[in-house]
């Protein structure tokens, strides 16, 4: 059901706080939401249609656009045409929120051609596991060829629940990939887990990098974990200028979070109760300050509803006046994008929904700043879904 700006405004009384890891006690009231975004209006033009679950927008140095799509299909457009990618997407298994999601394109695609997928992966009729997988777009665009496995052996879960999963490049170059804990109770705590994590990782290697803050462990998937206690990240991006990681992630019921993401952070998700339940218990907080009193703090939650946020982005140019420098959130089930205002430390202090969104093209998936400085949007509704173009209004 669709929700109407009036009653997202008064349902959006959000929580805010401090990225300090203070205690619940001391949570802020959110500053205003308002339906009057800093610029006059924005302007939404469609590039393309006729695709399914767009998942994640690419920018190759020609000005061509590829398209990820969930059932296993990867669209390249030139301009307003739209064509097929074809690629071998058999083994991707594609049930409920899994299937072909997050790509990036790689840093020297000018001379490798190669972009980076996030798939589930299956074995005949099994879910396996859910890969980075690293393939290698034809000269022609015409198709794409599997490189390698860059890494194997993220949790999955064969109803697709709670795949994750969405990969950026850090302003270092890092490879991050936002994950889900697949609806598994142990994994979000479980360092030796890649569920439920913010990894950060060599883009050509799949190795874990050595400045990372679990290096030094014995094991090779901890050694990966750039944060940790994630319930299911589904927007990365990176701060320009700063190289501070933000992510958007779903909550259960309640309270979806922005959180900036500090090296080594638990973010206090644990439906195992320390590991005495084996049920997936989500009536847990999604922060649990009391079972974890050092646990990260949100920057902002969506308090007692859910929009089911998604692809987070900044607006980067000087074209978008006072708002360049704002993170750009999608929601699916609130079917809008969210602004934010932030600070230097990244502290939340103004919260725009900007009315040519609000219930206007369903679920939004997607969000990524094209090389012209526009925000690149997705539609995900299964069919006929979009790709918008969003630049400042007159």
């Amino acid at each position: 059901m669709r929700t109407s700006a009036v009653v997202a405004f008064a349902s959006l009384s959000l929580l805010v706080t401090a990225c300090s890891g203070a205690s619940s006690e001391t949570v802020q009231s959110a500053p205003p939401v308002t339906s009057k975004p800093a610029v006059s209006k924005l302007k939404v033009e469609q590039v393309t249609a006729g695709l399914e679950h767009g998942w994640d927008v690419g920018f190759l140095p020609d000005g061509k656009i590829l398209v990820t799509q969930r059932p296993g299909k990867l669209a390249l457009i030139e301009g307003g045409a739209k064509r097929d990618v074809a690629a071998d997407f058999s083994d991707v298994h594609v049930r409920g929120e899994g299937g072909l999601m997050g790509m990036v394109i790689s840093k020297d695609f000018a001379t490798s051609r190669e972009f980076i997928t996030c798939q589930t992966h299956k074995e005949g009729d099994k879910a396996v596991d859910i890969r980075l997988v690293t393939w290698r777009l034809s000269d022609d665009g015409a198709s794409a060829t599997k490189v390698k496995d860059l890494l194997t052996g993220l949790p999955v879960n064969p109803s697709g629940r709670h795949s994750g999963c969405r990969p950026a490049f850090g302003a270092d170059g890092a490879l991050l990939v936002g994950t889900g804990d697949t609806a598994r109770p142990q994994h979000p705590q479980d360092r030796t887990s890649l569920g439920g994590k913010v990894l950060r990782i060599d883009a050509k290697t799949g190795n874990a990098l050595p400045d990372n803050p679990f290096a030094k462990s014995a094991n090779p998937n901890e050694q990966r974990v750039f944060t940790y206690g994630h319930r299911n990240v589904q927007g990365v991006t990176v701060r320009p200028g700063t190289g501070q990681v933000f992510t958007a992630e779903h909550g259960p019921t309640i309270d979806d979070e922005v959180n900036l993401e500090t090296a080594g952070g638990n973010y206090g998700w644990d439906p195992s109760k320390g590991g005495t339940e084996t049920s997936y218990d989500e009536s847990v907080p999604m922060t649990d300050k009391q079972r974890f009193p050092d646990a990260v703090s949100p920057l902002w939650t969506t308090g007692e509803i859910t929009e089911a946020i998604c692809g987070a982005e900044f607006l980067a140019g000087s074209q978008w006046g006072a708002l360049e420098g704002s993170l750009a959130v999608t929601a699916l089930k609130g079917q809008k994008l969210l602004l934010f205002r932030l600070d230097d430390a990244g502290k939340v202090t103004e919260v725009t929904l900007p009315p040519e969104f609000d219930d206007k093209f369903g679920r939004l998936r997607a969000v990524r700043s094209g090389p012209d400085g526009a925000l690149y949007i997705t539609t995900s509704e299964g069919q006929d879904d979009k790709l918008l173009k969003v630049t400042p209004g007159a």
